[in-house]
């Protein structure tokens, strides 16, 4: 097995910093339950072949997952009562989807291996198996990912970045994460397969200041200038002033070129005022994130290998292991636990069920 550690610093209580490594292994389930990965990729293959959105909507989910509280699964935690998880917070609801994929691959794995392999883990193969499906390098995952106990709205909110952040914003974001800024480009590239709803870039009303490109931009004619005025044109047929309201449903491609391959061409569009996100426009505005976007332009190959290694880093972003967290048995609720329990001590103050407000 080849063993990944990255070394986060951690503050206790209000002075003391400790250093602490997560270490993944891969081939982590080859003792324990060797067909692991086989029943992830075949599982996610199924529902591609009848969905293709399943898959950029796979990898997405672990990036929502990751940037709060680290690749924990805790993203994919059922709200419970008025305790709201994760997945119904604004940034991943309802966009992220097909929850039931994951569902149906632990399922299989609990049948052959049970209590052995973690939801957080099943995200990450199944992103990975994703970004293959469509188009994308392989890679190996490093696995031994723990389950997070703990999913709260709030922190989605307050760690997924927008799609309304400047290069500056973004940047401070991802480093808050041990990203750099190449990681942050590269992902960025993720947007070359998949959809946005029309809140993402044209609203709501309440998020017009930031958010909307098409109609109340501060420009003579309302649309962003960084936007091409033909792609402009086709946003606002697809999205009428008010979709977001009045259909919410609605969806563009956010790779207007070959909107199901995972190849380079997110990064042509962008170099063609074809960026959907203000967000993506920004990559465009930082002379090393520009230098980025051009290198995948000119090279495809360059893109899918780095972004097959910022995969990989990603998903070790605050990773519980070892004893930590727990493997969950369905990936939705987190598992019983005694009174005595040690992780009822490690619960903030208040948790009395699934989710923490």
């Amino acid at each position: 097995t080849k063993r990944h550690c990255l070394r986060f610093t951690t503050v206790l209580a209000t002075t003391l910093l400790s250093a602490t490594a997560a270490c993944l292994d891969v081939g982590f389930y080859d003792r324990t339950c060797p067909t692991a990965e086989t029943i992830v990729q075949q599982t996610v293959a199924a529902a591609f072949r009848n969905n293709s959105g399943v898959a950029p909507a796979l990898i997405r989910m672990h990036f929502h997952d990751c940037f709060v509280r680290g690749c924990d699964g805790s993203v994919l935690i059922d709200t419970v009562g008025n305790l709201t998880a994760e997945k119904d917070a604004p940034p991943n609801n309802p966009s992220l989807r097909f929850f039931d994929v994951v569902d149906r691959a632990k399922a299989a794995l609990e049948a052959q291996c049970p209590g052995v392999v973690s939801c957080a883990d099943v995200l990450a193969f199944a992103a990975r198996d994703s970004v293959v499906l469509s188009g994308g390098l392989g890679y190996q995952v490093p696995a031994g990912r723990r389950d997070g106990r703990i999913s709260n709205d709030t922190e989605a909110l307050n760690n997924l970045p927008p799609p309304f952040f400047n290069a500056t914003e973004l940047a401070d974001r991802f480093a808050s994460k041990n990203l750099s800024i190449e990681d942050l480009v590269v992902l960025s590239g993720a947007h070359t397969i998949g959809v946005s709803h029309c809140s993402g870039f044209a609203g709501p009303t309440d998020l017009n200041g930031p958010v909307d490109r098409l109609y109340n931009f501060s420009s003579p004619d309302g649309i962003d200038p960084t936007l091409s005025k033909a792609y402009a044109f086709l946003l606002k047929s697809i999205c009428p002033a008010n979709t977001s309201q009045f259909f919410p449903n609605t969806t563009v491609f956010m790779d207007l070129i070959t909107p199901e391959r995972f190849d380079n061409k997110y990064y042509v569009g962008l170099t063609n005022n074809l960026g959907l996100f203000k967000s993506d426009v920004a990559l465009l505005t930082n002379a090393t994130m520009k230098a980025l976007v051009d290198s995948f332009v000119r090279s495809e190959a360059t893109f899918r290998t780095k972004f097959a290694r910022s995969m990989i880093k990603m998903g070790q972003i605050e990773v519980l292991t070892g004893t930590q967290g727990e493997i969950r048995r369905n990936c939705r609720v987190i598992n019983p636990v005694s009174a005595t329990d040690d992780v009822v001590l490690a619960r903030p103050s208040g948790f009395t069920g699934v989710a923490a407000s």
